[in-house]
């Protein structure tokens, strides 16, 4: 651009100087000419002469200046058309590279006629730079090929924007993925916690208050009871499918005048056997256990809610190991007894140690097995004494309880269970709840 600007103000400084040379030579004409302040007058002949030779020196040397300033325009220009060109392969390649992924054949083959065309052109101004074949109007040659340029740089820009904007949705894909990914990640990690520890979901109550207790916090406490009840419930219909039992008669002795329109119904009759059992008695303090004193009927709110504080998110295994004689292992040991029978357990684990270690008043330490790890897990999530505790007894009068399920289970070991079990040796022992 500033070559376009000193070409375009070279013939205004041309005139410029031929009218300075002009005012020069009126002043030789007149005579006067300064010399340290005194004005000399000479012949006018002499003068003329004088004034003619330098007048004609000085327009030679502008003449000389204009041809040198006119190459130099043209020389511009072409260095100008140059730069073009090689601005416009650059722009061509770019959109080659571009059109390769994803694969563009109608870009590639228009890249193509470019860069070819444009190396022509360069060739073109080479030969003409070797044989002195300027453009004679370097003026608008140079802006013609300053707008070339800036048209192959937006060019170029606009396939970097275009490349970038690829670039930024494959990014976003890939954060989408990984999103999804940790998504997952953060199912598997809380699927996890669940089994790791089945009371982790009870820690919106944390820091509860007993005067903020509301039903809200109750029905928390009995879905998570339920949800526990099922899933022992499936842990014991497997085991008894494992072990030969016939489910369908099973169910039929827990509730004879059930009809059952689906098989998987039958784990309903399960669950409410279940739920009968580790329900009893749920309506007195401590579920009835002998032996257990309680505090004044004005301090069991308090008293309840504390315990079940203390022991919502206890570890079943970890409070037994420590207090196996607290009233709560006296529970444990009654439900255990009362919802396996020695039959089941027989069949289960192939003896009844586990019967009698409980029976003494203590706790195995150990599984033996994975499987009966399983089953103490199962057990013991199904525990319905936190839940108990979220309550307050009104009176300690008894009522009539739930009938025991005893004789149930007798007719299901001696009708249903298959002849091979009780005979059958010893696969499994089960050291612990």
């Amino acid at each position: 651009m500033d070559s376009v600007k000193r070409s375009a103000v070279t013939p205004s400084k041309s005139r410029l100087a031929r009218t300075f040379a002009k005012v020069l030579h009126l002043r030789m004409v007149t005579g006067v000419a300064p010399v340290d302040g005194i004005q000399k007058i000479k012949a006018p002949e002499s003068s003329k002469d004088d004034q003619d030779a330098g007048s004609w020196s000085r327009s030679q040397s502008y003449d000389d200046n204009d041809e040198k300033l006119r190459n130099t325009a043209e020389l511009e220009a072409h260095l100008a058309q140059l730069f073009a060109s090689i601005s416009s392969v650059k722009s061509a390649y770019a959109q080659l590279q571009y059109a390769q992924s994803p694969y563009d054949s109608n870009g590639i083959q228009s890249a193509d006629q470019i860069v070819v065309s444009e190396l022509k052109n360069l060739s073109e101004l080479k030969r003409c730079y070797l044989k002195k074949q300027f453009d004679p109007s370097p003026g608008r040659t140079l802006c013609l090929a300053e707008i070339q340029e800036q048209k192959s740089l937006l060019k170029t820009y606009e396939i970097m924007r275009k490349k970038l904007e690829c670039q930024m949705k494959l990014k976003d894909s890939e954060i989408t993925f990984l999103r999804e990914k940790l998504e997952d990640c953060h199912k598997q990690n809380k699927s996890l916690e669940k089994r790791l520890n089945p009371s982790a979901h009870l820690s919106v109550l944390d820091n509860l208050h007993l005067s903020g207790i509301s039903p809200s916090h109750f029905i928390t406490v009995l879905q998570h009871t339920v949800k526990s009840i099922r899933s022992f419930v499936r842990l014991m219909i497997n085991e008894m499918e494992s072990s030969g039992w016939d489910i369908n008669a099973a169910a039929a002795a827990i509730q004879p005048s059930v009809v059952f329109l689906k098989a998987t119904h039958r784990c309903l009759a399960f669950e409410s056997f279940v739920c009968r059992e580790m329900f009893d008695s749920f309506h007195f303090p401590n579920f009835s256990l002998p032996n257990e004193s309680l505090p004044e009927q004005n301090q069991w709110q308090r008293f309840f809610f504390e315990r079940f504080i203390k022991l919502k998110s206890t570890r079943v295994k970890e409070y037994l190991a420590q207090k196996p004689k607290s009233t709560f292992g006296k529970f444990c040991r009654a439900k255990y007894l009362k919802l396996v029978h020695p039959k089941m357990e027989s069949s289960f684990f192939g003896n009844l140690s586990q019967r009698s270690i409980v029976n003494s008043g203590k706790f195995p330490d150990t599984p033996s097995s994975p499987h009966s790890q399983k089953w103490r897990s199962g057990f013991g999530s199904c525990i319905a004494w936190p839940f108990h505790s979220t309550l307050r007894p009104k009176s300690s009068k008894s009522t009539r309880a739930a009938p025991s399920l005893k004789s149930t289970w007798k007719a299901l070991s001696m009708n249903h269970l298959p002849p091979q079990t009780a005979h059958r040796k010893p696969t499994h022992e089960w050291h612990s709840l």
